[in-house]
């Protein structure tokens, strides 16, 4: 068969049973081979796969994200050479960051033509091996067939990341036989497995390690990332944080990892964390990280401040290259979360913290709960989430773009589920909810999924609102619109004097309501007041295709609590709604002086 339908054969071999992508000339016999493929199988409609053409690569790459952030599958996109690989970058570098397992499949120029600067020739080795987790030029076709099998190995494996195949185009052309079994032989990759592997399981000299270190902590606390949800350990870690009665923290990747409202759950840490989490790793004197990074969002630009009174840092990460790097751990594992955590669990005693500290945890979560301007009669973008998290009990896939209301949506959605927050955490990437949306649906086509997103975010690949359309993919679209960039207002509110420049646009004429409509949305509503929010919301929520719903939030509504340039934890700006703790209350003897003294 030709290369292009060995590519096809791969792909089904892998599971994989929907594919984004862009065609163009050096992709084009793989996207022929796909229409073959099905062809092939029209009596057997579940063995095809699915086709869904976006309006940019970019999207496309989101997309694939989207479907592997909300089934913990590899996704898949194919674009083609020149300006389809270079638009495919920032998807690729999302994904590294986040570690989500994607693999890109990237037409090439013929071999002989390669560093020619032939026509759509772009140099994709070069320009993707400082942002994938491995990157594979085919140049023998005899190879084709074992070097896709282990991209899709290597994507999944160990720590998850974007895979790129580039592809010349002759090699799609070839014809050779398909063999149906053979992986290429990566003797770096395969000893870093081999470490992971060997440490599934905690030796008892390495457990007993721990505990000590636990029995001699009477703060301790929980800090978990993405690498929860990513091992499926999150019904370890409920069990962990249970037996030990240990409150957990985690970060915006790691939302979801504990349901909202369970009592040990602080919520997320962080810049704009919650004052209670971020108090608490102020407070504790052993802090354990488990599948997290410490990355400056967390630990800020001066680690030494993050967790001052921790006497003892424990780390567990799959990745050896994470041990160290940030904050020096007295107790480190690198393994599986969920293996490490199981292995763990094995300790015969439970260990528990005295009963003082779990009470000065709930303190804090009473005293320095999230809050905002109830009273205020313009709409609450966070009255807006915690309405839409009660209408639906929290069991929904949220996407986001990147801003304001990301954080709204990390703070006051009461996410129950993992894979239920969606969001670019790493790269920041605005226009990353739209599409990573349509990818979730055709992931979990029975979830209800709702992009919550922001007028600046949503414009970045707006041209989503089609692909949606034209496919029926019954994605929701709730847009907060503050008529602007709110987090960068709000950043040059607070450091910058408040000389708003590029921030405001009042003066833009989009109507998102009439592109919401032209693009095919049925459901398609403005709400312009809180009394008709209620009715509005629920009717979004309802309606059994895809839905638009732009709310005019407070164009001066802030996001809080913010640790600003150069702040630790303690000195966090909490906004007017949310009470702060001087920083002469600092735990120094252990015990935590509670204060209500607004920042503001």
């Amino acid at each position: 068969m030709s290369g292009a339908d060995i590519i096809l054969r791969v792909l089904a071999e892998q599971g994989v049973d929907t594919l984004f992508g862009y065609s163009g000339g050096a992709i084009l016999p793989t996207y022929d081979a796909v229409f073959r493929y099905n062809a092939m199988h029209a009596a057997r409609p579940e063995r095809q796969i699915q086709l869904v053409v976006p309006a940019n690569e970019q999207a496309a790459g989101f997309m694939a994200a989207g479907y592997a952030r909300a089934s913990g599958k590899v996704g898949v996109f194919m674009v083609t050479s020149g300006p389809g690989a270079t638009n495919a970058l920032t998807p690729v570098a999302d994904c590294n960051g986040d570690s989500i397992p994607v693999v890109l499949i990237c037409g090439q120029v013929p071999r002989s033509m390669i560093g020619s600067d032939a026509f759509q020739e772009a140099p994709v080795v070069n320009i993707m091996s400082a942002c994938a987790k491995q990157v594979f030029l085919v140049t023998d076709p005899e190879k084709l067939e074992q070097t896709l099998r282990t991209a899709f190995e290597v994507a999944r494996t160990g720590r998850p990341g974007p895979v790129v195949v580039d592809v010349p185009k002759d090699i799609q052309n070839w014809i050779g036989a398909y063999k149906g079994q053979g992986t290429l032989q990566l003797r770096g990759y395969a000893d870093r497995l081999k470490v992971v592997a060997k440490g599934a399981h905690l030796k008892p000299t390495r457990r007993a390690a721990f505990f000590e270190l636990l029995k001699q902590s009477k703060r301790p606390v929980l800090y978990v990332g993405g690498g929860i949800i990513t091992s499926r350990a999150t019904a370890a870690l409920k069990d962990f944080a249970e037996r030990h009665r240990i409150p957990v923290v985690t970060t915006l990747m790691g939302l979801g990892a504990i349901p909202a409202r369970h009592e040990l759950n602080l919520g997320m840490l962080g810049m704009h964390g919650t004052a209670c989490a971020n108090y608490a790793v102020d407070d504790c004197d052993f802090l354990i990280a488990v599948g997290t990074r410490f990355d400056d969002r967390v630990a800020g630009g001066r680690p030494e401040t993050f967790a001052p009174n921790a006497r003892h840092v424990a780390h567990i990460d799959i990745d050896a290259a994470e041990i160290n790097k940030i904050k020096r751990a007295d107790w480190s594992h690198v393994g599986d979360a969920k293996d490490a955590l199981m292995s763990l669990m094995e300790h015969d005693v439970p260990m528990q913290p005295p009963a003082e500290w779990l009470d000065r945890v709930m303190e804090l979560k009473r005293v320095y709960g999230m809050n905002y301007d109830r009273n205020n009669p313009a709409i609450q973008p966070q009255f807006v989430i915690e309405r839409l998290s009660e209408l639906t009990g929290g069991r929904a896939i949220i996407t986001t773009g990147v801003g304001q209301h990301q954080m709204w949506a990390a703070q006051f959605f009461d996410f129950v589920e993992p894979r239920s927050f969606l969001t670019s955490g790493s790269m920041g990437t605005m226009g990353f909810g739209l599409p990573a949306a349509i990818g979730a649906q055709f992931a979990r086509p029975d979830a209800l999924v709702i992009d919550i997103d922001g007028d600046g975010s949503i414009r970045m690949n707006m041209g989503e609102l089609e692909t949606a359309s034209t496919y029926d993919a019954p994605v929701k679209v709730l847009l907060l619109n503050n008529r602007g960039d709110g987090m960068i207002r709000q950043w040059q509110q607070l450091f910058y004097e408040g000389r708003f420049f590029v921030s405001d646009k009042t003066l833009h004429r989009k109507d998102f309501l009439m592109a919401a409509k032209a693009d095919g949305f049925e459901f398609a509503r403005r709400v312009e007041s809180k009394e008709q929010l209620d009715e509005d919301l629920k009717a979004f929520i309802e309606f059994k295709g895809p839905a638009f719903l732009e709310v005019m939030i407070d164009p001066i509504a802030d996001v809080f609590p913010i640790v600003g340039p150069g702040q630790s934890f303690a000195t966090m700006l909490t906004g007017p709604f949310i009470p702060s703790r001087s920083t002469d209350t600092q735990p120094q003897d252990g015990v935590v002086r509670l204060q209500a003294a607004d920042m503001f």
